[in-house]
């Protein structure tokens, strides 16, 4: 047990600290479209110049260098929609420097694991903990190239983070890259212009509190009237008073539309953002907002009725469910989902599994244990080498996406979702659970063997079943029974070790202390009345 890794102690995941919700915008006309895709050019051309001069600023950027670049905004727009371009721009970069970090890490692992490797005689097998050598000198000679590339990378992103240089396209680096292979797209040039110029627009604005419907920019009144305030080139194209251009469309928010319209009758923040659908030909407006972060639930009291375990996988979620003792109860289920199509397609699938995850137990009253997983350090090649279908196998679940819908579904439920350590979930949930809970009429799998092990976890029992009590042809008579480790025992998760001596409290007839006392009650096997036996008189007389 020496070699295992420190467990993380379950806890309950937080709440969401926002909301957001989209409607489409229906009936625009032709003016409605050129207007909005006007403003957005205009608005995009100034958030690219921004995004410029901020990465430029790089570490240095203090706040006159942010009043400076708001100040040169407001003479082409506005105020308000400086303010939105510069907190955009902001949050982008800051975005941009954490996946700068995060691609750092993984080339100083990739390095790591090709120099250990290297250093091992050719054909050497690895262990549990870590990797052999390469197979073959072809493949030991291959790898010594690539070492020597990832360290020019290394090398680089590291004196970029250290020169504040972030490296960021607005529209997407994979779109920019398609208009060098259109015919792989299956598009032609003019097709992927618009949709390159739909991801530069920015039509963004930020709420503020006390104002009229809770925005000044992108104002939606509460029976679902949009309007807009034009920048200052584009002021002639206003409709309405003030500079304003009302839209011919109406949105009523069918989720969350109460909430809504709550929050603008009472002229608190609601942000809005307008974007096309290329694709299909639509127009969409998203509305969010900040919420009070949910007080969570405690532990302890997450755990009072017992638990539903999940266990994440590439194509559906097994689940079982647990009493407080960490006792499966009844028949595992699964949830499954198909991961191919489109990335709509995808987030339905996985919305509908949820969904009849969170009505089961939302009808016993239950809370729902996962596995805190992160498999940004597991799919690198260096790591599982050859392996290329576990490595995609891990690289199409989807974690986070899951992650992030289980805990938003589940707030509004209010069903408290606890994360656990997955670290040998899996493994020890076959070796002590796999074979006891397979019947005739039940074929217990791998992943239900799991979804016990990470509920055991969560309830704060060990995964390890108590050892079964001796049979009753022993002395002891099943007399001691074996109990439960505690959460905070040591070891508890191996095999319990052999005490020597005997195991027993039960005495023979005719031993121990007293045993010249005792009076016989037979004489050759036929038992004596109460009259006929007689008195002995104790040995020590």
């Amino acid at each position: 047990m020496g070699g295992l890794r420190e467990m993380a102690a379950p806890f309950v995941v937080p709440g969401p600290s926002g909301v957001a919700v989209r409607d489409r915008l229906k009936h625009l006309t032709a003016e409605d479209e050129r207007v909005l895709r006007l403003v957005g050019d205009h608005l995009g051309a100034l958030a690219s110049r921004d995004l410029k001069a901020r990465c430029a600023a790089g570490v240095d950027h203090d706040t006159e260098q942010w009043a400076e670049r708001k100040r040169a905004l407001t003479e082409e727009s506005s105020s308000r929609w400086a303010g939105s371009i510069t907190k955009a721009t902001h949050d982008q970069w800051a975005l941009a420097r954490r996946g700068q970090l995060a691609h750092i890490q993984g080339l100083e692992a990739g390095v790591r694991t090709i120099a250990h490797r290297l250093s091992l005689p050719v054909g050497e097998k690895g262990g549990k903990s870590a990797p052999g050598g390469y197979r073959t000198r072809r493949e030991w000679f291959v790898k010594t190239r690539r070492l020597h590339v990832l360290e020019d990378r290394l090398q680089a992103a590291r004196a970029d983070r250290e020169a504040g240089v972030v490296h960021v396209v607005r529209g997407g680096k994979r779109l920019l890259n398609t208009r060098h292979h259109l015919d792989a797209a299956q598009l032609t040039e003019q097709q992927w212009r618009t949709r390159w110029q739909a991801g530069r627009r920015f039509l963004s604005a930020d709420g503020e509190s006390g104002k009229r419907f809770g925005n000044e920019t992108i104002r939606v009144t509460p029976d679902g009237a949009v309007s807009l305030k034009l920048p200052a080139p584009l002021a002639y194209l206003a409709n309405a008073p003030h500079g304003r251009y009302v839209l011919a469309a109406r949105v009523a928010f069918a989720h969350r539309g109460e909430q809504w319209r709550d929050r603008v009758t009472a002229n608190r923040a609601v942000a809005y953002r307008i974007c096309e659908d290329v694709l299909r030909g639509r127009w969409y407006l998203t509305a969010s907002w900040t919420i009070p972060p949910v007080q969570a639930v405690p532990l302890a009291t997450a755990r009072t009725r017992g638990l539903i375990g999940v266990d994440t996988n590439a194509d559906h979620l097994a689940a079982w469910r647990l009493d407080p003792h960490g006792n499966p109860i009844g028949q595992p289920l699964r949830f499954g989902y198909d991961l191919t199509g489109t990335a709509a397609h995808r987030d339905a699938q996985v919305r509908h599994a949820l969904i009849r995850l969170l009505h089961w137990a939302k009808r016993h009253h239950l809370a729902i244990a996962v596995e805190d997983l992160d498999f940004e350090a597991e799919k690198t090649r260096e790591k599982h080498g050859r392996r290329t279908r576990f490595r995609k196998l891990i690289s199409g679940m989807p974690v986070g996406r899951l992650r992030a819908r289980l805990v938003s579904m589940a707030a509004e439920l209010g069903i408290p979702v606890v994360a656990v350590d997955p670290a040998y979930t899996s493994k020890w949930g076959a070796q002590h659970w796999q074979k006891p809970l397979t019947s005739k009429n039940r074929k217990t799998t791998r992943h239900d063997a799991a979804a016990v092990a990470i509920g055991r976890r969560a309830l704060g029992h060990p995964i390890r079943r108590r050892t079964a009590p001796p049979p009753h042809d022993r002395s002891d008579r099943a007399g001691h029974r074996t109990a439960q480790a505690r959460s905070v025992a040591l070891g508890r998760e191996g095999s319990r070790p052999r005490i020597p001596g005997p195991r027993t409290r039960s005495v023979r007839a005719g031993c121990g202390a007293n045993a010249g006392a005792r009076t016989p009650n037979t004489v050759r096997g036929v038992r004596l009345s109460v009259s006929q036996q007689q008195e002995s008189l104790p040995l020590s007389l």
